[in-house]
């Protein structure tokens, strides 16, 4: 089932690359008394995610800070390695976005937001999406059909809508 707005995100273990190598991150801990924005994207170092998704939350950055926003995180179906090198090399990290692997979409099939696309090579991967949540809370969901641009799940919308 997908996640609707009023349900609580579900506590999820993702990780990050740290000063330990691969650590745990729970999801549950970072969302307490926040306001945080998460989307999702089918995966790091792809066309679209590289060039539309992720940019659109480093351009609105400073919007979401105005408005209270604590923290935006980009979460894919990759490994802490490959989503630290993919902030780096895109400057989501330095522009202050926080990349998060859900390396088993345990996290994504939670949210009801897995698809595959074995064509591609994609198996359990995530749809786009991005939402804003309060405490834990959805407040704002947007996913559904898709540009190249990333209308529906890209950060200017969501902006707008919060």
């Amino acid at each position: 089932m997908t996640i609707s707005v009023g349900d609580r995100l579900p506590d999820a273990t993702l990780v990050q690359l740290g000063a330990n190598g691969c650590e745990p991150v729970a999801l549950g801990d970072r969302l307490k008394g926040r306001k945080v924005v998460i989307f999702g994207l089918p995966g790091a170092f792809t066309g679209t995610c590289t060039t539309s998704h992720v940019p659109s939350f480093m351009r609105t950055k400073p919007g979401f800070d105005a408005k209270g926003v604590d923290e935006i995180i980009c979460i894919a179906v990759n490994d802490a390695w490959v989503m630290k090198a993919w902030g780096e090399a895109t400057g989501a990290t330095r522009a202050g976005l926080t990349l998060l692997g859900d390396p088993n979409s345990s996290f994504t099939k939670a949210i009801g937001m897995e698809y595959s696309n074995p064509r591609v090579g994609f198996i359990d991967r995530s749809r786009r999406y991005a939402l804003y949540a309060e405490d834990g809370v959805v407040k704002v969901f947007n996913h559904g059909q898709e540009t190249a641009a990333c209308e529906v799940s890209g950060g200017e919308t969501l902006l707008a809508q919060i």
